[in-house]
């Protein structure tokens, strides 16, 4: 039913001239309700999007905030960055420039110490060729003188057995000279030894070793002379008659051999001394002057005093 319809029974229902007529049933007013409900939500709607749209605006404001807040943080981070970057830049140069000063310092020191080690090196090889040089010298020298003294040993070995042809001839000679010795009696009575006439006769005895002999040429005119472990002094000479007379000092005594002959074994006893005779043998009687020998015993006393 319309709202003109609805009206006018109003009217005719207050009026009491009109009859009353019987109403019929009312119907609920969907449309209404309906409009309603759509201006409800249609209003809730809005207001939910204005409260979302205010909501957004703040958070949308609070995000603004915090960007700006953000950004800002990201500019100062971004200074303390750069800043952060430039001292480290700054440090990675000082510690590069040090780097190349501490590399320019190690290789020149590296570059010393090579030009030291080349040097000794050059100088140790240098001395080396030097030791070589000399070892080859000496090694040359060494040959030479071994070949040297290979023609030497050979001249020797020659020699050697020249030697031993001479010695072996000289003691042939030593052998018939010996041979040649005679003994006799001397001034004493007692048998004397081997009696040398001359200087080679001499030295064969000497080679034989059974005295010490001592060669003497005393004077006349000279004061006592000592000869080995006596003294002695000449007192007459007589070369016609090839005759002397001395005197000998021994054991503190002095004792005169007078008138003795040339080669003849004038014996004494030198008691502190020895048990046999010692033996003085003249073999030239000059002007006043007497060359001979004096033979001692190789066996001797320890002298008393």
């Amino acid at each position: 039913m319309s709202d003109s319809n609805y009206n006018e029974k109003v009217t005719n229902s207050s009026n009491p001239s009109y009859e009353i007529r019987e109403e019929r049933p009312r119907r609920f007013p969907f449309a209404t309700v309906a409009l309603a409900v759509g201006l409800l939500a249609a209003f809730g709607l809005s207001f939910w999007q204005h409260s979302n749209t205010v909501n957004l605006r703040l958070e949308i404001a609070e995000l603004q905030k915090e960007m700006r807040m953000l950004r800002q943080a990201a500019n100062e981070a971004d200074t303390q960055v750069l800043k952060t970057l430039e001292e480290v830049r700054s440090e990675l140069d000082s510690t590069r420039k040090e780097s190349a000063e501490s590399v320019e310092k190690a290789r020149a020191a590296l570059r010393r110490q090579t030009d030291i080690v080349a040097t000794r090196l050059a100088k140790r090889q240098e001395e080396q060729r030097q030791l070589i040089a000399e070892q080859a010298e000496q090694l040359d020298e060494i040959k030479s003188t071994t070949e040297l003294a290979t023609a030497k040993l050979t001249d020797i070995t020659t020699d050697v057995g020249s030697v031993r042809t001479e010695v072996a001839s000289t003691r042939g000679d030593l052998d018939r000279t010996i041979a040649d010795l005679r003994r006799t009696t001397g001034d004493l009575g007692v048998m004397s030894g081997l009696i040398a006439t001359n200087r080679k006769e001499l030295e064969a005895l000497r080679s034989v070793g059974e005295r010490d002999y001592y060669e003497f040429t005393i004077t006349k005119g000279q004061k006592q002379q000592r000869i080995g472990d006596i003294v002695m002094q000449v007192k007459r000479t007589d070369t016609r008659r090839n005759r002397f007379t001395i005197d000998i000092i021994a054991d503190d005594k002095r004792v005169e051999k007078k008138d003795k002959t040339v080669n003849e074994p004038v014996q004494f006893y030198v008691l502190s001394r020895a048990r046999v005779p010692y033996e003085l043998v003249v073999n030239e009687v000059r002007k006043d002057t007497l060359v001979g020998y004096l033979a001692m015993p190789k066996t001797k006393l320890t002298a008393q005093r």
